[in-house]
C-alpha cells in the first residue's frame, strides 16, 4: 500500500500539552500524516499544526479544519505561508465551513455560507501562489492583497465538506476533500462523482477520517465505538449502525483501510478510540505491512 497514505488523529480531547510527543511517537511509528483538530473551544488548528511539525522531522501535518467564518482570509494565508515557508511539503490546510452553531456562538455566521468557503479557499490559494489578490466577493472583500514571503512550495488546500452544493464546491476550487468520520467505501464513489462534478481533475485528493478501535472482542471494540458512532451518526443523518469505522482485530482493521482505499480514498487518517491510541495504531500499521 506505498501509493496510499495512512494518518492519524490527535484527537480534540487529548490535552495539547501531550501533542509533541505523540507527533514524535507517530513519526517513529511510520505514518506519514497528522491531523489536527480546530473546534470552537478546544484547540487552535494553526497553532497545534506549527506544535507537531517543530516536533518531528518529516511528518506531514494537516489543518482539519480551520472554519472560513472565524478565519480572515488575508491572516489565514500569512499563518499558513509562514508554516509551508519553514516546513516546505509538510503542511496541507482543510477549511470548511464550520460548525453552524458555533459560528452563531461567536457571531461570526456567514449569509451564504457557500460564497464564503468558495471566497476564502479561492483568495487563500491565490494568496499563497504569490498573486496580488482583489476581490469583491459576496462575503469577503480584499483590496490588493499580496504576500511578502509566500511559500516557495504552496501548500494543498483541502475543503472539509459533507454536504453535496459543498462537495461540488469543493471539486471546483480546492486542492482535495477531506471526508468526515463514518464515510465507508460506498460514500466515496458518489463523493468522488461531485467532486467530478464540480471540476475536479485526477490530482483532487481524497482524504478520509475514520473512527478505528483495535481489539480481539467484539463486544468491547462496540462498547468502545458505541459514543462516537452514535454521535457522528445523529451528526450525518444515518443510522448508527452504517457509521463506518476501521476497527475490529488488527487485521480486519486493515481490510478496512484497504476497502476506502480501493474506493478512492488518496489518505486514510484514523481517529483512534480508546486506550493506548498509539499501541492500536502500531497494530493497524504492522496488520498493513508497514
Amino acid at each position: 500500500m506505498t501509493d496510499l497514505r495512512i494518518g492519524v488523529m490527535y484527537d480534540r480531547d487529548w490535552d495539547p500539552a501531550g501533542l509533541p510527543e505523540f507527533a514524535r511517537r507517530a513519526e517513529e511509528l511510520g505514518v506519514d500524516d497528522l491531523w489536527v483538530v480546530e473546534d470552537l473551544g478546544w484547540n487552535g488548528g494553526v497553532s497545534a499544526a506549527a506544535v507537531a511539525l517543530g516536533a518531528t522531522r518529516r511528518l506531514r501535518v494537516g489543518i482539519g479544519i480551520a472554519p472560513a467564518p472565524l478565519r480572515s482570509p488575508a491572516l489565514l494565508a500569512m499563518e499558513l505561508a509562514t508554516l509551508a515557508r519553514v516546513f516546505p511539503g509538510r503542511l496541507v490546510a482543510g477549511i470548511g465551513h464550520g460548525v453552524r452553531g458555533w459560528m452563531e456562538q461567536v457571531g461570526v455566521a456567514p449569509r451564504s455560507p457557500l460564497a464564503l468557503l468558495e471566497e476564502t479557499i479561492t483568495a487563500v490559494r491565490a494568496l499563497l501562489r504569490g498573486e496580488k489578490v482583489e476581490l469583491e466577493g459576496r462575503e469577503v472583500r480584499l483590496e490588493g492583497i499580496q504576500l511578502v514571503h509566500p511559500p516557495a512550495e504552496p501548500p494543498p488546500v483541502v475543503a472539509g465538506v459533507v454536504r453535496p452544493r459543498s462537495l461540488e464546491l469543493s471539486g471546483r476550487v480546492a486542492d482535495g476533500t477531506l471526508i468526515a468520520e463514518g464515510h465507508g467505501p460506498r460514500d466515496l464513489e458518489d463523493i468522488r462523482a461531485l467532486t467530478a462534478q464540480g471540476g475536479a481533475g485526477p490530482d483532487h485528493t481524497l482524504t478520509v477520517l475514520s473512527f478505528c478501535h483495535v481489539g480481539d472482542d467484539p463486544d468491547e471494540v462496540a462498547r468502545a465505538l458505541h459514543p462516537v458512532t452514535e454521535g457522528q451518526g445523529g451528526w450525518l443523518g444515518r443510522p448508527q449502525d452504517e457509521v463506518f469505522t476501521v476497527s475490529g482485530t488488527a487485521a480486519k482493521a486493515a481490510e478496512g483501510v484497504h476497502a476506502l482505499r480501493a474506493a478512492g480514498a488518496d489518505t486514510v487518517a484514523l481517529r483512534v478510540v480508546g486506550a493506548e491510541p498509539l499501541r492500536q495504531l502500531e497494530a493497524v500499521l504492522g496488520a498493513l505491512g508497514r
